[in-house]
């Protein structure tokens, strides 16, 4: 039984030895992107005693918004958030109703969607927030490149731990994360509403965000 144990320990020793060192690693790539389009948000908001009148009124509103946002080329919207809540008297009972229901607009094109929001602030519509971000395929071409140079500092790495101890090494696993580019809040509210109510199409400066890559993993060392 003894003997037994001793050749099951050995050969358990000798895989170990033969496997290699395993050693983790990481490293981590950023990449700038163009912030080049533009969101805005647009609510309709009503309040009063009977919810269906009021439920006509703001369905009315945005029905017609959507109709002239769809008019301007190069831009895009779908509908938000709609809510419907009780409004409440001091001794806790309804007093009456309040509805909101919201619109999104997106384009590259700043000017117009700032001619938009003048549009519509006209219909009595009001704007919430005004942010810009990198679009979707600027977004991506900057993920591809941070993932290019992450993926290269790892292999760097690799090859200094490598040369160090005088081995050879293989990634046995990888792991790869992107993170970066949120919405970048220009406006918001009050200031946002009287950005609009001007409808004055003036270049401003987007800036950039930042798109950023780590890449973990483990490589295994051989003599």
């Amino acid at each position: 039984m003894k003997k037994t144990l001793l050749s099951l320990l050995a050969a358990g020793l000798a895989a170990s030895a033969q496997a290699g060192a395993l050693v983790d690693l990481s490293a981590e790539a950023s990449r700038p992107a163009a912030n080049d389009m533009v969101r805005a948000s647009v609510y309709s908001e009503a309040s009063g005693s009977n919810p269906a009148d009021l439920a006509r009124q703001v369905n009315g509103n945005i029905a017609e918004a959507l109709r002239i946002i769809r008019e301007k080329k190069g831009v895009t919207v779908k509908t938000g958030s709609q809510s419907t809540y009780p409004i409440y008297t001091q001794s806790r009972k309804i007093d009456g109703w309040r509805m909101r229901s919201e619109v999104l607009i997106e384009s590259k094109d700043f000017g117009a969607v700032s001619e938009l929001l003048g549009r519509l602030q006209q219909m009595r519509l009001a704007v919430g927030d005004i942010s810009q971000m990198p679009a979707p395929e600027t977004r991506r071409q900057a993920e591809d490149e941070a993932m290019r140079e992450a993926i290269r500092a790892f292999q760097n790495r690799a090859a200094v731990v490598g040369e160090q101890l005088g081995k050879t090494w293989q990634i046995k696993q990888m792991h790869i994360n992107q993170g970066g580019g949120t919405p970048v809040p220009l406006l918001r509210g009050a200031r946002a509403a009287m950005m609009a109510a001007e409808a004055a199409p003036a270049p401003i400066e987007a800036g950039e965000s930042t798109i950023t890559t780590n890449v973990s993993g483990q490589i295994e060392l051989a003599d």
